[in-house]
């Protein structure tokens, strides 16, 4: 049920708000009670059972009605159109996306035109966003100019400006020399290094993944071992440097034990693996839907599965939304010629509760995914409800159903694989710093 209180209303926040008669759910610790959490400006200043109206004193009381009450969640993989490609999606639009997932930081992809590859660019990121964002924006610096794979940027100043990791963006840095000297690079830096894991040999003019599903439509497959050998590969480095990194998605069960295999070591090895890659398989793509063309590639049912174990088990540590806006422009061609990507931004908790529905995968495992576990990672204070730490809050309703309608989504491009996807459970309402940016009580009818 939407939460309709004068003290929800986006704009119109006080300082001091006590969230009352609340789930409280803090995967950092653990922690999962009744109780209620105090903020005063901008951060959380108590929390616990003893949280109730009268505690709060001159605060404002919202009744959360059960619900439950999380940190905000954060996205490790955000691509935008901006700058560049403005069309497709801009930073406004994707922090208002963000808001009404329950996403209150995003990190912000360097694959646009031109390339976040310069101090100059992570500065207009964080500009922009300031400017026209409801959420926290966290620029990524390419790791190569370019992102061509050839020559390292100066990932260290990049840092400096704000840059909060080093990613080469869609493409696998190819070169080993290369990937070796950036780690070593971002090792004296103490900055994380996410790649994207496919041998790009291996993968060429593929479109889906290899195997009956690929032959069946006549569609180029890529093989999952391309993921693999170049994960193996990074692995290696990683030895050889001791740098901190994180592969951005994995999606095949031979990549998640690389990872395992990796973690007994005791290698500063992190993965991640997006929404879609946890609920959709290859047969999804059906009579050749391009809103399901994505890289990775959607895979087989079996390694859906591994994903799931995977995350069940703390093996894989995040849940990105691989938000990729396209407009129909590139989506609305034969298969092997669209766009890949999908938008997922507003849609990644709704679809993520689904593994918590169907008891899969534990609720404060899927949140942790979520909030504690990329915070962690990237060394932020967000993402845990504790005494000082920022007041970035989501509250969830578990039950509500709902039809996914593309036309009601926040992202300027529409191009959802989860078109009329039936939902259980959304945010009510989404806070950053203690300031309303979402809630589900003002949205127009009919809106996701």
């Amino acid at each position: 049920m939407p939460i309709d209180d004068p003290a929800l209303r986006p704009g119109e926040t006080p300082d001091r708000i006590a969230f009352v008669n609340a789930r409280l759910i803090d995967p950092a610790t653990g922690l999962d009670e009744q109780g209620g959490v105090l903020i005063a400006n901008g951060e959380i200043a108590d929390t616990g059972r003893h949280i109730h109206g009268e505690a709060g004193g001159d605060a404002a009381v919202i009744d959360c009605g059960g619900h439950v009450l999380a940190p905000g969640l954060i996205d490790m993989m955000v691509f935008t159109g901006e700058p560049g490609h403005e069309h497709r999606g801009t930073l406004a639009d994707a922090s208002r996306a963000a808001a009404a997932g329950g996403v209150t930081s995003i990190l912000s992809m360097p694959d646009t035109d031109p390339v976040i590859d310069d101090v100059a660019l992570v500065d207009f990121i964080l500009r922009r966003a300031r400017d026209t964002g409801a959420v926290n924006v966290h620029p990524l610096a390419a790791l190569t100019k370019g992102l061509r794979g050839e020559e390292m940027t100066e990932i260290g100043l990049m840092k400096a400006a704000g840059a909060i990791a080093a990613t080469n963006g869609k493409r696998s840095l190819a070169n080993a020399k290369v990937m070796r000297n950036a780690l070593a690079y971002a090792k004296d830096f103490d900055i994380l290094v996410m790649h994207a894991v496919e041998e790009p040999a291996l993968a060429e003019g593929g479109v889906m993944n290899s195997g009956e599903v690929s032959m069946r439509l006549g569609l180029k497959g890529i093989p999952s071992a391309a993921e693999a050998i170049m994960l193996e590969r990074d692995i290696r480095l990683v030895e050889m440097t001791g740098a901190r990194y994180h592969a951005a998605e994995i999606s095949c069960r031979a990549s998640l034990e690389i990872v395992r295999a990796a973690k007994e070591k005791g290698l500063p090895v992190t993965c991640g693996v997006s929404i879609n890659h946890l609920a959709l398989n290859e047969n999804d793509i059906g009579p050749y839907r391009t809103f399901f063309k994505m890289r990775p590639p959607l895979r087989a049912e079996d390694d859906r599965q591994a994903m799931v174990e995977g995350l069940a088990s703390g093996d894989i540590d995040v849940i990105v939304s691989a938000h990729d806006p396209q407009d129909a422009d590139v989506k609305r061609h034969p298969f092997a010629d669209a766009a890949y990507g999908a938008v997922g931004l507003e849609t990644m908790l709704a679809v993520a509760l689904r593994l918590h529905h169907n008891e899969e995968v534990a609720l404060t495992t899927l949140l942790r995914a979520m909030t504690a576990n990329p915070a962690g990672i990237l060394g932020l204070e967000a993402g845990r409800l504790a005494i000082g730490a920022p007041a970035d809050l989501v509250l969830i309703d578990l039950d509500t159903p709902w039809v996914v309608d593309p036309e009601a989504l926040h992202s300027k491009s529409k191009n959802t694989p989860f078109d009329q996807a039936r939902l259980q459970g959304r945010p009510l309402a989404t806070l950053v710093a203690g300031r309303v940016v979402y809630n589900y009580a003002e949205s127009a009818p009919g809106e996701v």
